[in-house]
């Protein structure tokens, strides 16, 4: 595995066949090193979009998602993708995957294909009043001068992230409020793979959306005894676009209740082009002293 952070993203989506057995097509994967020895939610969804894609005609691309993450991965052992060939219409396709290790489901989600289609053609539009990417730092420089093992490699990700107004890492800066935004963009260039670009979008997507919760309620992400775990992940594509250039991802919680955080969020080109849209709950757990 390459020391090259999106290098190392590429590597993990780049599964290896392994034939069919079962009816069902099945590849594996590797993981990306994490500080904390488990894998990362967006890398498993992405693998397991991948593995979809690939039993899907060029003609066709994925507009949903859905998956449920169902065990924490373990880093030290491949991943095997099972596909499931649903359903093959005139327009749609439907897919499920499974990621398994030791035999063990991780992940299980179901995704849908569609032939590009006109239509009727409207979005809710992208916010006028934040910051460029320009006049907001990465958050690889402000870990930068951290010394602590999950903030180098919080800073050592495949994407610039930069957030509006602040992380949340380690403290909460401003009002208590359930929304935030976050420009991001894979630190250089990706291949022309529009397929690529959509579970490299998919990967990414998995970072911030619960810090809605944490910011709301004050509490960064470095609290002692926090514990926080994405239990499910919806996505629904609406138009092309690149992981390699600015993309701002808007985020909302409009709820939180019962150990549980639901966080929405829409994800912009810069041109002002809704690209995404993203829903996710997680479970969040706060020591009461």
């Amino acid at each position: 595995m390459t020391d090259d952070p999106l290098q190392s993203l590429l590597a993990t989506l780049d599964l290896a066949p392994a034939g069919n057995v079962g009816g069902q097509d099945v590849f594996t994967g590797t993981s990306q090193w994490e500080p904390l020895g488990r894998v990362f939610g967006g890398q498993v969804m992405a693998q397991s979009l991948v593995a979809a894609q690939r039993t899907i005609g060029d003609e066709r691309a994925v507009h949903s998602l859905h998956a449920y993450f169902l065990r924490p991965g373990d880093l030290s052992i491949p991943i095997t993708f099972t596909v499931d060939r649903i359903h093959d219409g005139r327009s749609f396709a439907t897919r499920r995957t499974q990621a398994s290790q030791d035999g063990v489901p991780i992940l299980s989600m179901i995704a849908s294909f569609q032939t590009l289609d006109d239509g009727l053609d409207h979005q809710i539009d992208m916010p006028s009043d934040l910051p460029g990417p320009d006049d907001v730092p990465s958050d690889a420089e402000l870990l930068s001068a951290v010394d602590h093992p999950v903030a180098r490699a919080w800073a050592d990700r495949p994407f610039d992230m930069r957030h509006v107004p602040s992380p949340v890492y380690f403290s909460i800066d401003g009002a208590r409020v359930a929304h935030q935004a976050v420009w991001m963009r894979a630190t250089s260039p990706l291949p022309d793979d529009l397929d690529l670009h959509r579970a490299a979008l998919l990967y990414a997507s998995d970072y911030t959306l619960l810090e809605t919760i944490y910011r709301r309620h004050g509490v960064p992400m470095i609290t002692p005894g926090l514990k926080a775990a994405s239990l499910d992940h919806a996505m629904w594509w609406h138009r092309p676009g690149r992981a390699d250039e600015w993309m701002l991802y808007v985020q909302e919680s409009p709820n939180a209740t019962g150990g549980r955080g639901l966080a929405l969020g829409r994800i912009y080109d810069v041109s002002g082009r809704l690209l995404a849209s993203v829903a996710q709950e997680g479970m969040i757990r706060v020591p009461r002293a």
